[in-house]
């Protein structure tokens, strides 16, 4: 089959480097892409968010399946404009992706569904909201409403830092229109973690866990990424602790759909705290999260192609997910500055050296032959070994091999001591 997959960051070249092993597969077209999945993969000059161009190219190359990466075209709608138009496409409709384009209407949703969380309130109006700054206590959690590329999130320490918050986000229209409703959070307390979940509408899968790491430097310092790492299998899932997020959180968000009649089928990223053996969900994402994905997929044994077809047949439950022994690390290395503003096209140099180990482009581009930064994140560096200790070695031993000017890292990711 002729495949479709849209995206451009590290996310989709694993979920591309994945695809590609399907012997379903005969052609894989990516768009945008970046120069990683060149190598693997036709690159179509369209924008990810650029979502009718996307449906002509899909109609006039007689794509047989949509796949798609990044939230903006999710929340944009592009399920329901293909589907109008009969094409297969895998991903949730419009309504259903409100769960990453909207904090409210997921924080609703949990709530109303008896799915454990933290308590919240939200605001429409900036006066209400810096009245209201003392509500949780400190610190205390701000969000954006809408979309804001994973860093709509503070945590404020204070009232002057809430109200400055408030100011950029509400006023300032720091993320733009994603800031014009805002979301007040009570800070929790614990260790992170992540459940990536197949999702075909009636039934739900979780895949293996992930833990990722969000704060730009070691020891959880600074700010808020989009993730500076990740590492599979979380040290701190359990069978009990699965035990309670299936029973308190994966069965009551279907039974949520169930009841609300939404048609959810696609990917669900549950973003979790977890604290004395019990899971609050942080957030919900309607697609694959980054960087977990590019810990994932590498230890899944079954055909994603076929996972994805089930999905879209509403057969997920006759479908079993297996997945290798060996544990996975992954660390980004980023531009100096990151997340606030860095500098973009610095060459970098070493990637023939690691031509047949797991390197996922995320922000990164061609110029007169040479591969450039042109993002915040620009490289994942993967590695699969027989446990956490000895990927975690591997990976950084592939990064000395590779430079930029201005290149940061975390030196602390899968360190479990």
């Amino acid at each position: 089959m002729k495949v479709l997959l849209i995206g451009s960051g590290g996310r989709e070249h694993a979920m591309a480097w994945k695809i590609k092993q399907s012997s379903k597969v005969s052609e894989l077209m990516v768009a945008p892409g970046n120069p990683g999945i060149e190598k693997i993969a036709k690159l179509v000059h369209i924008q990810a968010d650029d979502i009718h161009e996307l449906l002509n190219y899909a109609i006039n190359h007689k794509i047989d399946l949509t796949i798609v990466g990044p939230e903006v075209p999710l929340v944009k709608g592009i399920v329901n404009l293909f589907e109008a138009e009969g094409l297969k496409i895998f991903g949730p409709n419009r309504y259903a992706a409100q769960f990453e384009g909207s904090k409210a209407f997921s924080k609703a949703f949990m709530d109303k569904h008896q799915i454990p969380t933290a308590a919240y309130e939200e605001f429409t109006d900036i006066d209400e909201a810096k009245s209201k700054v003392n509500l949780f206590g400190f610190p205390l959690v701000i969000k954006a409403d809408g979309l804001a590329a994973g860093k709509g999130v503070v945590i404020c320490e204070n009232e002057i830092q809430a109200k400055q918050t408030l100011e950029e986000m509400m006023a300032d229209e720091k993320f733009g229109d994603a800031g014009s409703k805002v979301v007040f959070e009570a800070f929790l307390t614990g260790v992170e973690a992540s459940v990536l979940c197949f999702v075909d509408g009636e039934s739900i899968k979780p895949m293996t866990s992930a833990q990722d790491y969000k704060k730009a430097y070691d020891g959880d310092l600074g700010l808020n990424t989009g993730g500076m790492g990740a590492y599979s299998p979380s040290s701190i899932m359990n069978e009990a602790l699965e035990s309670y997020i299936e029973e308190h959180i994966l069965k009551n968000f279907m039974k949520g759909l169930e009841e609300e009649k939404i048609d959810y089928k696609g990917i669900l990223f549950i973003g979790l705290m977890i604290e004395a053996g019990q899971a609050k969900v942080i957030e919900f994402n309607c697609r694959m999260g980054d960087p977990e994905t590019q810990v994932v997929l590498p230890r899944m044994e079954n055909d994603l192609i076929d996972v994805i077809e089930a999905c879209l047949e509403k057969r997920l439950c006759d479908i079993e997910l297996k997945w290798k022994k060996e544990a996975c690390v992954g660390v980004v290395l980023a531009s100096g500055g990151y997340p606030e503003a860095y500098e973009k096209n610095k060459e970098i140099k070493g990637l023939e050296t690691l031509e047949d180990q797991l390197v996922f482009h995320a922000g990164s581009k061609m110029e007169h032959h040479k591969c450039l930064t042109s993002g915040g994140r620009v490289l994942n560096i993967v590695a699969l070994e027989d446990s956490i200790e000895e990927a975690r070695k591997k990976v950084y031993q592939m990064i000395n091999q590779v430079t930029f000017d201005g290149m940061m890292y975390r030196t602390d990711i899968a360190k479990l001591i």
